[in-house]
């Protein structure tokens, strides 16, 4: 879902009657593909995005500042690198807390470098854009997805006066159709099947009403179009008579989802002109990070960024390039275009420009001000760059990498990718290769070296904690050509899995423990010996009876010789779908052969049921023992006998 611009430019000194309003529009997931602003979709309708272009700039090479979500968000808020604040990954929503980011020292035998500990909290001591904004007279107010720490680090810490549903999940709380699950936020009794993005849009409209009359920051981070894949179901019927089998985009689910953010966006659109205050508001519309093309849904990926390569999670264009569009009446041009590469970090320094307020003494970015592209002029930026050391299993995923756009030109450095410790690299001309299919580091390699320094520079200066050498690498468990490869991850809702790796035909529990996705479970000798042909493999266990602690712990005793991060689900009472990512955990697996303790902690709101152990995301050989359910103080609860 790509971050982009907020921006606008201090081409006129002439200044209006009182500061301008700012509604800060950051939709999630939402690929440069998914929107009707390029001409590369027919089956998505974006009307109202469309209205909005034709207020302001549309930017045609707009980047989030990482390919994941939560890593965007604080660049946002900070105008620094993922590089620099250290959230490199979306674990903002598990509870260890974490607020510098450090190096791990070995990684598993297939891997050929290590993969640092992100930070889990923006820390409030960034002096964040709400903070900004709050100082100098605004009424601030957040809405929808926030994804960078419960308290002590919600959006009330962080300079919003105002939080609305005040989640710290990953995206909405089950569904977005009521009922939802959210702790202390319902769904209007009144309103059959209330959508949640409608909801969202109506209590930011409360917010503006009630501020029309002094400067106020909507920060409008929409839930849409995020996983759970779920719609209205009059859209979703809409829209599967219009499927176009030979379409990469063809489901009918997500083109639902996409219909209703964009009809959001027309509901904030009507406000600000119903209110009378449109030409003193300026409006920023991006997306976190590129769309995604790894879930299934309705038995295909969930979109197609097309004519991009890769997506969410990838460091392809795909996955960093999306829609984005300032509007500023007086000060950009309606209906202009900007071929201008910006990025994430850009937004806060150009606020401060556009709005005439200093930075803080001592506050420095790692974006810069676009004032000049919202004029219509060159920016003077040599390069930028994106940060992104880790590697989740997913269709056209590369190994921990950090890349540098500079001109046409785009240098993937994948880190100790290479022989003997050294790095690997991909080399793309993106004028001439969009899609990125043409490597020319071998073929340019004065290029290459060209490109690379400034990425030296850049770790250097931003302090960053990298990947290094991983010394327990082995060469023969090394698979090079399976990087890039990963089947579609099944998401609870939209049909089975269309991709290679087919699941297995429906087998019976062992030992209580049933087995599912692309593996098979037998006992032996007083253990789980799962076997998987590579994709999705998971157990999972219904409890004798609902657990009410609300912390626990789970620990076993595993080998492995798979590959890929394992993950813990469980299923909470009242609550549906059973197994989804909103409720689970990820855990690092060490896939040498030998047996490792592995003790997974998390907490919970309702009583458990049951509880799923993912244990790779590879094809091999996975033995567990010892399984034992414990409080978080250690005493034990229940414990498996084989």
């Amino acid at each position: 879902m790509i971050s982009v611009v907020a921006a606008f430019c201090l081409c006129s000194t002439v200044r209006a009657a009182s500061p301008p309003n700012v509604v800060f529009i950051l939709a999630d997931d939402l690929g440069w593909s998914d929107t009707t602003l390029f001409g590369t979709t027919s089956f998505y309708k974006t009307p109202h995005i469309e209205r909005l272009a034709a207020r302001g700039m549309t930017f045609t090479r707009a980047y989030s500042a990482s390919p994941l979500c939560s890593p965007t968000r604080a660049s946002v808020l900070t105008g620094l690198s993922p590089a620099r604040h250290g959230i490199t990954s979306p674990n903002c929503h598990l509870p260890q807390v974490t607020l510098t980011a450090t190096a791990t020292q070995t990684g598993p035998a297939n891997q050929k470098c290590t993969i640092p500990n992100s930070v889990s909290r923006l820390d409030t001591n960034y002096y964040t854009l709400a903070e900004m904004f709050r100082d100098n007279g605004y009424a601030t107010g957040h809405f929808g997805k926030w994804h960078l720490g419960s308290e002590p680090y919600s959006p009330l810490e962080h300079g919003f006066e105002v939080d609305i549903p005040h989640h710290p999940g990953p995206g909405p709380a089950g569904s977005y159709v009521a009922p939802w699950m959210f702790k202390d936020f319902d769904h209007d009794p009144d309103i059959p099947n209330e959508h949640l993005e409608d909801r969202m849009a109506k209590e930011a409209v409360a917010f503006m009403q009630r501020h029309r009359d002094k400067p106020f920051f909507l920060n409008y981070w929409m839930f849409s179009v995020h996983a759970p894949f779920d719609a209205k179901r009059s859209l979703i019927d809409k829209y599967r008579k219009h499927v176009d089998e030979n379409d990469p985009q063809r489901s009918p689910t997500y083109a639902a989802m996409v219909e209703s953010m964009d009809d959001a966006v027309g509901t904030l659109l009507d406000t600000l002109d119903r209110l009378g205050i449109a030409d003193n508001t300026i409006i920023v519309f991006a997306s976190d990070n590129g769309g995604n093309m790894y879930n299934e849904v309705d038995g295909t990926s969930a979109t197609s960024n097309f004519p991009l390569r890769g997506g969410k999670a990838t460091m392809y264009e795909g996955g960093v390039r999306g829609p984005a569009i300032v509007v500023d009446p007086g000060h950009v041009k309606a209906g202009s275009r900007s071929d201008e590469v910006i990025q994430s970090c850009d937004f806060y320094p150009t606020l401060l420009e556009r709005l005439d307020i200093d930075p803080q003494p001592n506050q420095s970015f790692d974006g810069i001000s676009i004032a000049p592209a919202l004029q219509g002029k060159p920016l003077d930026r040599d390069a930028i760059f994106t940060y992104f050391p880790h590697s989740p299993n997913i269709p056209e995923w590369l190994p921990p990498s950090v890349s540098v756009h500079a001109g046409d030109w785009k240098l993937i450095r994948i880190f100790h990718g290479g022989d003997d410790g050294q790095h690997d690299y991909k080399l793309f001309n993106l004028k001439n290769d969009l899609g990125e299919q043409n490597n020319l580091a071998a073929a340019q390699p004065d290029r290459v070296r060209e490109l690379d320094q400034p990425i030296d520079d850049f770790l250097t200066d931003t302090n960053a904690v990298v990947p290094l050498p991983n010394p327990k690498f082995d060469p023969t468990k090394y698979r090079p050509e399976l990087i890039g490869q990963a089947s579609l991850k099944g998401t609870g809702k939209g049909g089975s899995k269309t991709q290679k790796n087919q699941p297995l035909k429906a087998q019976k529990p062992v030992a209580g423990w049933l087995p599912g996705g692309t593996c098979q479970l037998v006992l032996e000798d007083g253990s789980l010996i799962l076997s998987s042909d590579g994709g999705d493999p998971y157990l999972s266990y219904t409890l004798p009876a609902a657990v009410t602690e609300k912390t626990l712990v789970l620990k076993f005793t595993m080998s492995s010789d798979a590959t890929g991060a394992g993950q813990l689900f469980w299923h909470e009472k009242d609550v549906s779908p059973a197994f989804i990512r909103d409720r689970s955990t990820p855990f690092d697996v060490k896939h040498d052969g030998k047996p490792h303790e592995y003790s997974i902690q998390w907490s919970v709101d309702n009583p458990v049921l049951a509880v799923r152990i993912d244990p790779a995301t590879g094809q091999g050989r996975i033995t567990l023992a010892n399984i034992r359910l414990t409080t978080g103080d250690g005493r034990e609860i229940y414990r498996w006998k084989f």
